[in-house]
């Protein structure tokens, strides 16, 4: 399944069950979705986290996180009543507005500060140093499930960063509008960057007389046309 970080509505965390397996059932309720269009087993981003709709109402849906997804997400933070960014799991021909998602949330982001920035906010989110290689400037990230162009990085390996805005209309569509410091979120790097990293680190097919052992070189590149 797959997600474009273009959120279609916001919902409300009505309860938080806690399963004899281990696992959590989370029930969400909202107003914004069309539920009756959906059926159980569909893929639901919350928060960015891809979710399995495993009972629907009229009004909302409920899903299970296991112990990991509680463990390695923002997820962790919930509470009833705690405001979520939905967005239904994209369909052949659909429009892709933002940027490709996948609902893996690679690591957990704090926000460290906020400020008014031309009529926008612009945040500042600090990461896990490993993470900042996929962040580049003017490049694609995905924040609690909203796809956002980062405007600059920092790779202090000690306390990285990168800085996004927020637009009013994001604001008010998204919980991002609510950030205070110190707001755990969650983050999924760009696709397209993670496997080109795999593509470059990885030993290719020995099939392959033009590549080498060591991968995808940038002379493997340049001589196939592409550099």
């Amino acid at each position: 399944m797959m997600f474009t970080g273009i959120v279609k509505g916001l919902g409300v965390v009505e309860q938080i069950r806690p399963q004899d397996d281990g696992s959590v059932r989370l029930s969400i309720r909202s107003g914004d979705l069309p539920w009756a269009e959906y059926d159980l087993g569909d893929s639901i981003s919350v928060n960015g986290v891809c979710l399995t709709a495993v009972e629907l109402c009229e009004a909302g849906f409920a899903a299970d996180l296991s112990s990991e997804t509680m463990n390695v997400t923002a997820m962790r933070n919930l509470v009833s009543g705690s405001r979520v960014n939905l967005e239904p799991s994209l369909a052949m021909g659909d429009r892709l507005g933002g940027h490709l998602v996948s609902g893996h949330v690679d690591c957990v982001g704090t926000v460290t500060g906020s400020e008014e920035d031309a009529g926008s906010l612009r945040l500042r989110v600090g990461v896990p140093a490993r993470y900042l290689r996929y962040a580049v400037k003017k490049g694609s990230i995905c924040v609690d499930g909203v796809s956002l162009t980062i405007n600059e990085v920092s790779r202090e390996p000690a306390a990285g960063w990168f800085d996004v805005n927020i637009i009013p209309h994001t604001a008010a569509a998204t919980i991002a509008g609510s950030y205070a410091t110190g707001t755990e979120v969650n983050i999924e790097v760009d696709l397209i960057a993670r496997y080109l990293e795999g593509l470059l680190t990885a030993g290719t097919d020995p099939a392959e007389p033009a590549a080498t052992s060591q991968g995808i070189t940038k002379n493997f590149l340049r001589a196939h046309g592409y550099a």
